[in-house]
C-alpha cells in the first residue's frame, strides 16, 4: 500500500496529488459511471493504492496515520471530482475506527489489516425500516447463546452492504434496558455467515455508482469474539464513529459545492449575453459571491472540527455544525450553479444536474440536518467545557 502523507507539512502535496488524480482519472469517466449507475471498480482500486481505505488509522494497525485535518482536505478533493467516491470509504472507515478504538488487540489484528489495505471492505448497519435518525428505536436483536450471538432483524439504506466483507451491526442485547441505548452492542458480521443475506439495492435520485442495500439477519449466529467492547456500549461506540462520518460528509459538501461553483464561474466567463460575458451581469455576480462565501465558511467549520478531533476532543457539536452548514452550502451552490448555467445545466451533457441530484443525500444522510440542529442545540445547553 502506498500510504498517504501523515504530517501536516505534507498536506499540500496530498491535496495536489489527489487533485491531479481527479483530473486524470475521475473527471473523464465519472459521468458515464454515474449515468449507468455502475460501481467504479477501477477508481476504487486507485483509492486502495492511494491508501484512502486506511486514511486515519494508525500506521501500527496498517493505516496511513493521516491527521483528521488532512483527511477532510482529501475528502474535499475526491468529492470535487465525484461525491460518490468519498462515500465508498466513509462507512468503511467508521467501522475501522470503531474496531481500532474499542476493539480488542485480537480484533484489531484480525480485522484491520484487510480493512486498511482495502482488500476487505466494510459497512456500518444502523438504519432500519422503523429507525433512522432515532437510532435508539432499532429493533434488531442479538441474543447470547453460548459462544455465539443469535442476530435477528433487518437493516436498510446500507452503503457498501453488498460488497462489504465485514459489517458493523448495531443490535439490542438487552431489549428491556432503560434508557434503550444502554442495551445495545456492536457486532462484526462477516459476509457468508449463515443467516446473513443481502436483499435489494435501492434505486436513488443521486449518489449513484455505489450500492445502497437492505440486509437481513435470520437466526444469524455471530461468534461472541466478534462483539466489540462488551454489551451495553454499542450506542456510544457508534456515536464516536459518526463523528468521523460527519467530518466526511461535511467535507463532501465542501467538495460538491466547490465543483458547482468552479463550473459556474468558468461558464459565466465564457457564456455571452447582450454582448458581454454573463459574469458581467450583477445578478450573476451576486450568485457567485454568495457561493464563494458559503464554501469558505463551510471549509473553515470543517477544518475546525477536524483540528479539535486531532487534539483528542469530543467534536459532536463541531462536527454537527460543519455537517449542517457544509451540506446546506452544497445544496445552495448546486441550485445556483444550475441557474447560472440556465438550460445547459439541466441537461446531462454537463455534471451540473448531477450536483443537484447528489446534494440532497448529504442533507439527509449521516443524520438529517433537522437532527443536527437538535444535537447542536442540546450541546449548546450543556455547561461550557472546563466548567465544574
Amino acid at each position: 500500500m502506498s500510504a498517504l502523507p501523515a504530517s501536516d507539512e505534507a498536506r499540500e502535496l496530498l491535496v495536489a496529488n489527489l487533485r491531479d488524480w481527479v483530473r486524470r482519472r475521475v473527471l473523464p469517466v465519472a459521468r458515464e459511471y454515474e449515468l449507468r449507475d455502475e460501481y467504479p471498480a477501477e477508481l476504487v482500486q486507485d483509492m486502495r493504492d492511494l491508501g484512502l481505505f486506511g486514511a486515519v488509522i494508525d500506521p501500527a494497525n496498517g493505516g496511513a496515520g493521516l491527521s483528521y485535518e488532512a483527511y477532510v482536505a482529501a475528502v474535499e478533493e475526491v468529492s470535487r471530482g465525484w461525491m460518490t467516491l468519498a462515500g465508498v470509504f466513509n462507512s468503511h472507515l467508521i467501522l475501522s475506527h470503531i474496531v481500532e478504538r474499542f476493539g480488542s488487540d485480537e480484533q484489531r489484528a484480525r480485522f484491520l489489516p484487510g480493512l486498511t489495505s482495502g482488500e476487505a471492505q466494510g459497512a456500518l448497519a444502523l438504519t432500519e425500516p422503523g429507525a433512522g435518525s432515532d437510532v435508539q428505536a432499532i429493533a434488531t436483536t442479538a441474543r447470547r447463546d453460548g459462544d455465539v450471538y443469535v442476530l435477528n432483524g433487518q437493516k436498510q439504506f446500507i452503503t457498501n452492504g453488498r460488497r462489504a466483507r465485514y459489517v458493523a451491526v448495531l443490535a439490542r442485547t438487552d431489549p428491556a434496558a432503560q434508557p434503550p441505548h444502554r442495551g445495545m452492542a456492536v457486532l462484526i458480521v462477516e459476509r457468508g455467515t449463515p443467516g446473513f443475506s443481502v436483499g435489494r439495492d435501492f434505486e436513488k435520485l443521486g449518489y449513484r455508482g455505489i450500492e445502497t442495500s437492505e440486509l437481513f439477519f435470520d437466526d444469524c449466529a455471530v461468534p461472541a469474539d466478534n462483539l466489540v467492547g462488551g454489551e451495553g456500549r454499542g450506542f456510544q461506540q457508534v456515536m464516536a464513529g459518526l463523528e468521523l462520518g460527519r467530518l466526511n460528509v461535511a467535507a463532501r459538501g465542501v467538495g460538491l459545492a466547490r465543483a458547482a461553483y468552479e463550473d459556474a464561474l468558468a461558464y459565466a466567463q465564457e457564456r455571452h449575453t447582450f454582448g458581454v460575458p454573463i459574469a458581467e451581469h450583477q445578478a450573476i455576480q451576486m450568485k457567485l459571491a454568495d457561493m464563494s462565501v458559503a464554501i469558505e465558511a463551510a471549509r473553515l467549520l470543517t477544518q475546525r472540527a477536524a483540528r479539535l478531533k486531532d487534539a483528542g476532543q469530543r467534536v459532536d457539536l463541531e462536527a454537527g455544525q460543519a455537517k449542517l452548514f457544509a451540506t446546506e452550502a452544497a445544496q445552495l451552490c448546486a441550485l445556483e450553479g444550475l441557474r447560472i448555467h440556465g438550460g445547459a445545466g439541466y441537461m446531462q451533457d454537463l455534471p451540473v444536474e448531477r450536483y443537484l441530484r447528489d446534494a440532497p443525500l448529504l442533507i439527509v444522510g449521516e443524520g438529517t440536518n433537522e437532527v443536527q440542529r437538535l444535537v447542536i442545540a442540546r450541546r449548546l445547553r450543556e455547561p461550557a467545557r472546563g466548567e465544574g
